[in-house]
């Protein structure tokens, strides 16, 4: 799949989800804050079992592999996962699974209720100029595609920035309306590349998602 069928694919993925832009706007105005949780929060104790744990729903999926677990903590319920394919570290919570294909890396919970998508995204080839340009495209053609869909921006101190999107219906399989969290880093070496984080969970939850997110960006690590 090229990059142009992987952007379309990302505007699928961002549809699947429904949030409320005034609790966000509020973290994102001065960066993403954890609020005191910690992975503790997410994770259960299980020693990182959950990643050696096949998953039927994707095996067999042509270049489909499981992700590599650097380290574990039973203490703090979190483990290191490379996604090798696209030099990203992540941390996550203890009873997801992680596993990735050669262009991206997608992490989810025991009952797939949270999941996290990890993109490389090349903004020159997406015809923007850097990740504000692309930030402000991409809700635009949400909004294009899902007229009743509420889309918004927001740029953290750190240059980084935060899109949310909400009155989305609920996608094929989710018992209810999601809430969905962009994260757009670019690299501080060349503003023409970036990473696209993106995290959903269920619309009761928006707020831990965030909370999440805000974890998941503290701790990544991006081989420019």
């Amino acid at each position: 799949m090229g990059q142009k069928e992987s952007t379309r694919a990302i505007l699928v993925i961002a549809t699947l989800a429904v949030c409320g832009w005034a609790m966000a706007a509020a973290h994102a105005q001065t960066g993403l804050d954890a609020g005191g949780l910690t992975f503790k929060d997410f994770g259960t104790a299980d020693n990182g079992a959950s990643f050696n744990r096949a998953d039927p729903m994707t095996s067999g999926v042509p270049n489909q592999a499981s992700s590599r677990v650097l380290s574990v903590s039973n203490s703090e319920r979190v483990a290191r996962v490379r996604f090798d394919s696209i030099r990203i570290e992540v941390s996550l919570p203890l009873g997801w699974q992680a596993n990735e294909d050669w262009e991206r890396g997608v992490a989810y919970s025991g009952d797939r209720n949270y999941r996290l998508i990890v993109w490389r995204v090349d903004f020159a080839f997406e015809g923007v100029k850097d990740a504000e340009h692309y930030a402000a495209t991409k809700t635009g053609a949400i909004k294009s595609r899902r007229p009743a869909v509420e889309t918004q921006a927001r740029k953290l101190a750190d240059g980084t920035f935060v899109i949310a999107y909400e009155r989305v219906a609920p996608g094929q399989g989710d018992r209810g309306p999601r809430s969905v969290f962009d994260l757009v880093i670019s690299n501080p070496g060349n503003p023409k590349e970036g990473v696209l984080v993106t995290l959903g969970v269920p619309a009761s939850d928006a707020e831990r998602g965030l909370k999440l997110m805000a974890l998941v960006k503290e701790k990544i690590k991006i081989d420019w």
